[in-house]
């Protein structure tokens, strides 16, 4: 990677027992990532859109989301992100128990660029954070980050 920023990864999950073995296998990448975590949807919504007490969140290089979230499930984040044209871009990866043809069919169409199924074992666990972190940040050409100061416009300024 050209320059050497860490690569910033925001997780929507609920469950610490993930969060935790997602960070593990992020710490034995040979890669520089910085892993942010949030718990539901709306606190997703409010760090991708730098409310509150994420006025100063790092714009994420790729996001990892559960589907069942509290307050706000992951369908209805996916959906409200990839309607704003200043977060549209950044891809997201469906990280879900959910094996349900619907469930992926519907990710899909909200615009999910990958649909994964946690697997139950530890190892496993690890193996596919592995695979995520290579294939997006090595395999993958990302978008690039705005420019600080660069303003960003909301649906509903169309």
């Amino acid at each position: 990677m050209e320059n050497m920023a860490p690569l910033e990864i925001l997780m929507v999950e609920d469950d610490p027992a993930d969060v935790e073995l997602t960070e593990e296998a992020l710490q034995d990448s040979k890669l520089l990532t910085r892993l942010h975590v949030v718990e539901d949807g709306i606190e997703a919504m409010e760090y991708l859109l730098m409310k509150g007490k994420y006025a100063h969140a790092c714009r994420p290089d790729l996001i990892i989301l559960d589907l069942n979230l509290p307050r706000k499930n992951g369908r209805e984040v996916l959906q409200e992100l990839k309607r704003d044209k200043s977060l549209k871009s950044i891809p997201v990866v469906v990280l879900s128990t959910s094996n349900a043809e619907e469930d992926i069919l519907r990710s899909y169409n909200l615009g999910a660029n990958c649909f994964i199924t946690k697997p139950v074992g530890l190892e496993q666990f690890a193996k596919v954070v592995e695979s995520i972190d290579s294939f997006w940040f090595t395999v993958v050409k990302l978008p690039p980050r705005p420019k600080e100061g660069d303003h960003t416009t909301r649906p509903e300024d169309d």
